[in-house]
């Protein structure tokens, strides 16, 4: 992912109105942030609980941010992220809704999905799982990991 621009995070929130843009509280680690080993930019509002951001990159160069409202209920049953489908997760799986951009939004429409808590995705898609057997190819599945974990947040954030 390449490096954001605070103009470029906020700017990019297609489900946010010009208040919430302005009121979102950048992740306490963004000036440190390894941009390299992130597939998209994920986190939780540090002063509004419950209240968590992604921006994600979708098409070529075109940013998709996505305000997001942690459920207050959980299930119960140990969740799968939906984005990376880690098995081997260090964190919690919540689910996160979000309002529809445009006119669906405005009349209440939201859309929702299970995710890793604190958006670790990227890490969790780049650690090595178990070798299942011998001549198994770490690279190719790590890789093919990460490809699929981009395609699952773009396809989330296009769909608002």
């Amino acid at each position: 992912m390449i490096a954001l621009t605070e103009e470029a995070i906020r700017s990019s929130f297609v489900n946010a109105s010009r208040r919430e843009r302005t009121d979102a509280n950048l992740p306490p680690t963004w000036a440190s942030t390894l941009w390299e080993s992130l597939d998209y930019l994920g986190w939780r509002d540090p002063k509004l609980p419950g209240r968590a951001y992604a921006v994600i990159p979708v098409e070529t160069g075109r940013l998709v941010g996505i305000m997001f409202r942690q459920a207050e209920a959980s299930v119960g049953l140990r969740m799968m992220c939906a984005w990376c489908e880690d098995v081997w997760l260090n964190s919690e799986v919540v689910f996160y809704g979000a309002k529809r951009s445009g006119a669906a939004g405005r009349q209440g429409n939201t859309v929702g999905t299970y995710v890793c808590r604190d958006f670790n995705c990227s890490e969790n898609v780049r650690r090595d799982p178990p070798l299942p057997y011998q001549g198994y190819d770490m690279e190719a599945a790590r890789n093919t990991r990460i490809m699929q974990l981009q395609q699952k947040a773009a396809a989330f954030a296009m769909n608002l």
